[in-house]
């Protein structure tokens, strides 16, 4: 016969059970994050694997980042892990979509204003190098948080890439596309620093995403800092570097200032919606660091060896990730 107490202890031990399920339940349904809008962008995410660049010492704890524990997996019914499967591929895909409308209209539009002559071509060149390339990079939260996530983000430059190539091969002719984003209007001219430029958005897309500065930063200083750098140095560029004629101390100053500023906007942007945390006192000296470097190479008289559009990025890369990785 089981003793009284035995049996009075198994509803309580049901009753305990009963709680620790609902807590793990609830800590799928509701996760504990940050800001509550981004809760649910939170709930299914996998650690990142080795191969992409994941650095340690900016990121939140697991804790704040992953909301939900290993045990909570197991109480995830397979019918409720397929809903959220598809969930989350209909929102990249929408999102994928939303950004490709997004970017041909911004593309578009800077066609019509450079076949009309509104502005000069070379500003027009480069208001699409500064803004294309950055409203890129502030869509990323759009997307979800699977690992899949990168690479519908990556989609759209490799689409305008696609297009760089039909043109550039003289396959299709557009002269509003020649007029905006080339120098003498040139087919072959979008086969080289257009195109560069649009494999550098997808490369940052798809290695580091929106979890590392590494990227954010390399984009920053191709787009605004080297964007804006060209637009000042034609315009307030009288005074050359002694060791590059074709560069100017403003064109540099104003690399360094505007890559520097620009970086640390997108940082403060994306640390903002949780993605990552950043120790702000020591990061405007590795951000101002990674800047001046940057503004070196972008110095040099290298341009007929390695397009800016390569050389700025890779060397941002490669400082940032000392600066914030190792």
């Amino acid at each position: 016969m089981l003793d009284f107490h035995v049996i009075c202890s198994i509803p309580i031990t049901m009753a305990s059970i009963s709680s620790t399920y609902l807590k793990l339940s609830s800590s799928t349904l509701l996760p504990q994050h940050n800001s509550y809008r981004f809760a649910y962008a939170r709930r299914y995410d996998e650690s990142y694997p080795a191969l992409f660049i994941n650095p340690r010492q900016f990121r939140c704890s697991t804790s704040q980042l992953w909301s939900w524990s290993p045990a909570s997996k197991t109480f995830l019914a397979p019918p409720r892990a397929a809903v959220v499967a598809a969930d989350t591929l209909v929102r990249d895909a929408g999102a994928t979509a939303l950004v490709l409308s997004g970017a041909y209209a911004f593309v578009t539009a800077f066609d019509n204003i450079a076949r009309r002559g509104s502005i000069p071509q070379s500003l027009s060149r480069k208001l699409v190098h500064i803004f294309s390339g950055l409203l890129f990079m502030a869509s990323w939260p759009l997307f979800s948080t699977s690992m899949e996530a990168r690479y519908f983000a990556a989609i759209v430059p490799l689409t305008n890439c696609l297009r760089l190539l039909i043109h550039g091969l003289s396959l299709a002719n557009n002269e509003a596309l020649l007029k905006s984003v080339t120098r003498q209007g040139k087919p072959e001219e979008l086969l080289r620093g257009p195109l560069y430029y649009v494999l550098m958005l997808a490369l940052c897309a798809v290695v580091f995403w929106r979890e590392s500065p590494v990227g954010v930063i390399s984009l920053s200083m191709m787009c605004g800092g080297d964007g804006i750098a060209d637009i000042m140095g034609r315009k307030f560029g009288h005074v050359k570097l002694p060791y590059n004629q074709d560069k100017s101390w403003a064109g540099s100053i104003s690399m360094f200032a505007f890559g520097f500023f620009i970086s640390m906007g997108m940082l403060y942007y994306f640390s903002a919606l949780g993605y990552f945390n950043l120790d702000w006192a020591l990061a405007v000296k590795r951000v101002a660091l990674v800047s001046l470097v940057a503004t070196a190479i972008e110095s040099l008289p290298i341009t007929k060896l390695m397009d800016d559009n390569i050389a700025v990025p890779i060397a941002t890369m490669v400082m940032a990730y000392i600066c914030f990785c190792l």
